[in-house]
């Protein structure tokens, strides 16, 4: 459900043939800026999948080797109090992807049992924002949402990644020698022995290496360490550990994901884009205890309590590193959530950012100032638990026979201050504080406040209608739409479209191949030139293979 004003001007008529001119990019070579980002960086998000606080060394692991992790902690920027979007897998991806908490966005919770949960139309992801923006956009490894269909609403080159390998959903993502993976719109066969994370290293390094003039953004949503606890060959160097199988392999786990970062890090070193990039690595939410892993051997959340599942601080908090090469290394202790990442990266790109999100961007965070600070942080489980914090408070809020409550179901109150482990209930102490920070809690859960953001293209007709909507806080000025094609045409400027608005204008359909028309909207925004360009596909996406 998408709530907000959306007027429609209809602008009639195009001009055929008349060259459209390009808004004022900055070239990737620009000067970084006093922090030491880029102007417009390429962006690598590296997402692990139930990695706990306290699993890599800068956070305190000692039994498990993570020196480039570490490395990158050393030299980048570390966040002391990242948030997941929730604590487990499916609601944690799409606050990261959509920058709305579980108690706003399209998926709430995994299915636990029903069909895959999906994104629809009304979803606006960060790949969609930076596609259109000018990035060229990869998804590599586990897109965790389905069907397993090509060319449907919630498919990733639909959802803004013009190359997608790996899982679609992610119960197949369980499987680390799968029988097949996912091309953009093909089912690539394989032999069922080739471990999948090797080959979601191999495409995201042969991606970082391909030319292009436009920066990039890479997703690589690795499925480890995730369970099963599995990997090639033995356990390496934990294989004469005296811990259980799983946990042996576990420990290998991470070292292979540890391992995938440096082959990033390396491959944009020797690709000669580093000092251009910024890599983000974080988890979708804490550590498991599935098939035989006992995160108290390996302290997995740190001082925090519980893990996976639970919205206690031990199933939220998660590691976050920023690194690139000019900025300097610091640790940040503001919280911040992964609903915030959205914004962050529209800030990044300066594109605008879109408004009613739950999310804020940090960049000034990467850059040693500041950035604004979140009244609270909100997260939701439907029917089981949710959770809010303000500044050092939080409370928690169990439904009727869930983890240990009763019938009337249980509420907690923690003074994050004082007692960051959460042992000592303040709730009956403080009923009236507890009781304040559940109100606020519901009234942060509801439809979706989003408006709608960006170019859509559909065919009347025999026209393609080319359609920009205005779902910033600030108005554009300036605003052309054109079609770029066999011929270039524009229909005339728009002086000013305010949040909220959008325009139309159909153009002429051409008679040319399927996939070969660009939607475009030059416009000025925040002082900015700004050029959003979208490919019109008419038809489902076109099968392909694996290069």
């Amino acid at each position: 459900m998408i709530n907000g004003p959306s007027r429609r001007a209809l602008l009639a008529g195009a001009f055929a043939g008349i060259a459209m001119p390009s808004a004022a990019l900055p070239s990737a070579e620009a000067a970084a800026d006093s922090g030491g980002l880029p102007s417009r960086p390429n962006i690598v998000v590296i997402l692990a999948d139930d990695l706990g606080w306290g699993e890599i060394g800068s956070q305190g692991q000692r039994l498990i080797s993570t020196p480039n992790l570490d490395r990158m902690a050393a030299e980048g920027v570390r966040f002391e109090t990242a948030y997941s979007g929730a604590p487990l897998c499916a609601p944690s991806r799409c606050a990261l992807l959509t920058g709305l908490h579980a108690g706003h966005s399209t998926v709430r919770d995994n299915p636990e049992g029903g069909p895959q949960l999906s994104l629809t139309d009304a979803d606006l992801t960060f790949g969609e924002l930076l596609q259109q923006a000018g990035y060229r956009t990869a998804c590599i490894g586990k897109w965790g949402f389905g069907p397993e269909v090509a060319g449907q609403a919630s498919h990733p080159n639909v959802r803004g990644f013009d190359e997608f390998f790996g899982y679609i959903g992610h119960r197949h993502a369980h499987q680390y020698f799968p029988k097949y993976l996912w091309h953009n719109g093909t089912k690539v066969q394989l032999d069922g022995r080739t471990y999948a994370p090797h080959l979601f290293r191999q495409r995201a390094v042969e991606f970082i290496q391909q030319d292009g003039d436009e920066p990039f953004l890479l997703y690589f949503a690795s499925n480890l360490p995730h369970s099963p606890s599995v990997v090639p060959g033995d356990a390496g160097p934990y294989e004469d550990r005296p811990w259980s199988g799983p946990n042996r392999r576990h420990a290998a786990q991470v070292a292979r994901l540890d391992n995938d970062v440096a082959a990033l890090l390396r491959a944009l070193r020797d690709a000669d884009v580093a000092k251009r990039t910024l890599v983000l690595f974080t988890s979708d939410n804490g550590p498991h205890r599935e098939k035989g892993v006992t995160p108290e051997l390996f302290d997995s959340n740190g001082p925090f309590r519980a893990d996976k599942r639970d919205v206690y601080e031990g199933g939220i908090r998660v590691p976050l590193i920023a690194w690139s090469p000019g900025i300097r290394p610091r640790v940040v202790k503001q919280p911040v959530a992964a609903w915030d990442l959205l914004p962050t990266l529209a800030d990044l790109a300066e594109a605008p950012v879109p408004a009613n999100l739950d999310g804020l961007s940090f960049r000034g965070l990467l850059t040693g100032g500041s950035a604004p600070k979140h009244e609270h942080l909100v997260w939701n489980r439907p029917r089981k638990a949710q959770a809010i914090r303000r500044g050092r408070w939080k409370a928690i809020r169990f439904a009727p026979n869930i983890a240990g409550a009763g019938p009337e179901g249980r509420i907690e109150l923690y003074d994050l201050a004082t007692d960051p482990g959460e042992q000592r209930d303040l709730s009956l102490a403080r009923p009236e504080l507890a009781g304040e920070l559940l109100a606020t809690l519901d009234a942060s859960i509801g439809p979706d406040p989003r408006i709608p953001y960006g170019l859509k293209t559909e065919v009347t007709g025999e026209e393609i209608v080319v359609t920009l909507h205005n779902g910033s806080s600030e108005p554009w000025h300036q605003v052309k739409l054109g079609l770029d094609g066999p011929r270039r045409v524009r229909a005339h400027t728009v002086e000013r479209v305010d949040p909220g608005m959008a325009i139309s204008v159909g153009f002429p359909r051409p008679a040319t191949p399927r996939g070969r028309l660009v939607a475009r909207a030059d416009f000025e925004a925040g002082g900015r030139s700004q050029l959003f360009r979208k490919k019109h596909l008419r038809n489902a996406l076109t099968p392909d293979i694996v290069p």
